[in-house]
C-alpha cells in the first residue's frame, strides 16, 4: 500500500509539471501572435544588398536609410516577376522595352527585373533628386553633330606686292621737267611722268643717224658683206635706243627729221597710286635713282592672324567673308597663302587673303574683319560644362537613373562653341551632367576616399 501511494504521488507531480509547461508555451505563443512583432534579422541597404548591419542607421556610400530584413520574408522572389527593361550583359547602357538581340554587339538582351538587386559601377554615386536641385544638376546628351564651324579674326589690309610698280630712269642724266608731282596722286597706263636730258642718249640717237648714212653708202657696195654690215649696224642702234625707254615712234621720228631729242619722256609702267615720289626739276639721276612707286589698288591683299592650332584647317583657295567696323558692305574673299613663320610674342601666323577692291574701299593698313568656314568632320559632343578636366583627366558624369551618377574617364579634344569634342569614352545618346559637375566630382572622389579606407562589408555598431 505505501509503496502505491508513492507511485500515485509521482504521477500527480508529474502531470502537474506538465500542464504547467504547456500553459506556459500556448501562452507565449498567444502573446507572440497578439502583438504582431516580426523578428529582424539584420538591416541592409536597399541599393547594395552586400551591405549589412545588426543596427538600423543610413549606408555610409550612398547615403539611403537602411531597410530590415525579417526572419519570416520568403525566400526567393516572388513567382511572377516584373521586368523593367532588357539589357545587354556587357553594355549595360545599351537598353530596350522588348527582348531581342542588341544590333552593335549581337548579344541577347536578359531582363532587369522590379526586385532585382541594383548592379550600379562601383564608382557610382547617388545624389537624391531633392538635393540635385539644390546644387544646379542639368543634364544633356552625347550627340554627334558636325563639327563645321565658323573661325572669326581681325586683318590688316596691305598693298598687293605684285601690283607694285618702281619706275628707275636706265640712262644717267638730269630732270628737266616733271609731270606727276604729287603724292597720292593717281596715273594710268603710259601717262607722261618726267622728262630727262641725257648727253648719253643725245650721241647715241647720233650714232642711229651716222648707222643710216653709212647703211646708204654702202648699199650700192659690189660686197655683199659691206652692205650687210651697214645694215647691221643700223639695227643695233636702233636696238640699243629702243632698251633706253626710247619708243619706235620716238626712233622713227629721229630718222625721218635727222635731228636727235633732246629730252626723253619716261611714261608710267602701270595704273595706280603713287605711293612715292623722289624726282624733282634740275635734279641729276641715275639708274640707281628710284623716282617713283606707283601701287594698283583694285584688288589688295588682306594679312589675317590665325591661331596655331586652326593652321591645319585653313587651305589655300578658301572663301573668306570681309566685314568693317563702319558697317559698309561686306567683301568675299579667297585664302591665297599661309606664311610658315609663327609670331613667338602672339602664337598665331599670319594668312594671306587676296580680294576686290572696288572703289578702293579697302585702303592699305585698314582693320577688317574676316570669317572663315572650317569645314569639319561628324564627331561626338557633349555640353561645354559637361567636362571636368584637372590637367591629367577628363572626367564626364553619366546619368545612370534612380539618382544614380557615374563618373567615366574620357578623352576631350577642341571646342566647338558650347560644345566639347569627345574622342574617345562616350557613346552617343548617353545621358551626361552638364551643369553642378564640380559638386558631383567632389562627392564621386569622397565615396573613392571612403571605399579606398577598406571599410568591411558587414558592420556590428557596439
Amino acid at each position: 500500500m505505501k509503496f502505491l501511494k508513492f507511485l500515485l504521488v509521482v504521477a500527480l507531480a508529474a502531470a502537474a509539471f506538465g500542464g504547467g509547461y504547456v500553459f506556459r508555451a500556448s501562452k507565449a505563443t498567444g502573446a507572440a501572435g497578439a502583438s504582431g512583432e516580426r523578428k529582424v534579422l539584420y538591416w541592409v541597404d536597399p541599393m547594395h544588398p552586400a551591405y549589412k548591419s545588426d543596427k538600423p542607421g543610413i549606408a555610409p556610400d550612398c547615403g539611403m536609410a537602411l531597410e530590415p530584413v525579417y526572419a519570416d520574408e520568403p525566400a526567393g522572389p516572388p513567382a511572377d516577376r516584373t521586368v523593367l527593361y532588357y539589357r545587354d550583359p556587357e553594355d549595360h547602357n545599351y537598353k530596350a522595352d522588348k527582348a531581342g538581340l542588341n544590333p552593335e554587339t549581337g548579344n541577347t538582351l536578359e531582363p532587369v527585373y522590379a526586385d532585382a538587386p541594383s548592379t550600379m559601377p562601383a564608382g557610382a554615386v547617388r545624389i537624391p533628386t531633392e538635393r540635385q536641385q539644390l546644387i544646379g544638376v542639368k543634364y544633356g546628351e552625347a550627340e554627334w553633330s558636325d563639327s563645321a564651324r565658323t573661325l572669326r579674326t581681325v586683318g590688316t589690309v596691305a598693298f598687293d606686292e605684285t601690283r607694285i610698280a618702281k619706275v628707275h630712269p636706265r640712262i644717267e642724266g638730269w630732270v628737266e621737267r616733271v609731270f606727276v608731282n604729287v603724292t597720292g596722286g593717281t596715273v594710268r597706263e603710259g601717262q607722261p611722268l618726267l622728262a630727262i636730258y641725257s648727253p648719253e642718249l643725245l650721241a647715241s640717237q647720233q650714232e642711229l643717224l651716222l648707222a643710216r648714212r653709212a647703211r646708204d653708202l654702202m648699199a650700192n657696195n659690189p660686197l655683199v658683206s659691206a652692205a650687210d654690215g651697214g645694215s647691221s649696224l643700223l639695227d643695233a642702234a636702233r636696238r640699243r635706243l629702243e632698251l633706253w625707254d626710247l619708243s619706235p615712234a620716238q626712233i622713227d621720228r629721229v630718222l625721218e627729221t635727222g635731228t636727235p631729242i633732246r629730252s626723253v619722256t619716261l611714261h608710267s609702267p602701270a595704273s595706280g597710286f603713287v605711293l612715292q615720289r623722289s624726282v624733282f626739276p634740275n635734279q641729276r639721276v641715275t639708274p640707281d635713282t628710284e623716282l617713283y612707286t606707283i601701287a594698283d589698288l583694285s584688288r589688295v591683299w588682306i594679312m589675317a592672324d590665325v591661331f596655331e592650332a586652326d593652321i591645319p584647317h585653313i587651305r589655300p583657295g578658301m572663301k573668306a567673308h570681309v566685314t568693317f567696323t563702319s558697317g559698309a558692305a561686306p567683301l568675299d574673299a579667297k585664302v591665297a597663302y599661309v606664311q610658315p613663320q609663327v609670331d613667338p610674342a602672339t602664337r598665331t601666323l599670319k594668312v594671306r587673303l587676296e580680294a576686290p577692291n572696288p572703289g578702293t574701299r579697302l585702303k592699305p593698313d585698314m582693320f577688317v574683319n574676316v570669317e572663315l568656314t572650317l569645314a569639319g568632320s561628324r564627331q561626338l559632343t557633349v555640353p561645354a560644362g559637361a567636362v571636368v578636366d584637372t590637367g591629367t583627366r577628363q572626367t564626364v558624369f553619366i546619368d545612370l537613373g534612380n539618382g544614380y551618377i557615374d563618373p567615366r574617364q574620357v578623352v576631350a579634344g577642341e571646342r566647338l562653341g558650347d560644345r566639347i569634342v569627345i574622342t574617345s569614352g562616350l557613346k552617343g545618346g548617353e545621358r551626361v551632367v552638364a551643369s553642378g559637375t564640380f559638386l558631383i566630382d567632389s562627392e564621386s572622389q569622397l565615396k573613392a576616399a571612403v571605399s579606398s579606407m577598406g571599410a568591411p562589408q558587414e558592420h556590428k555598431h557596439d
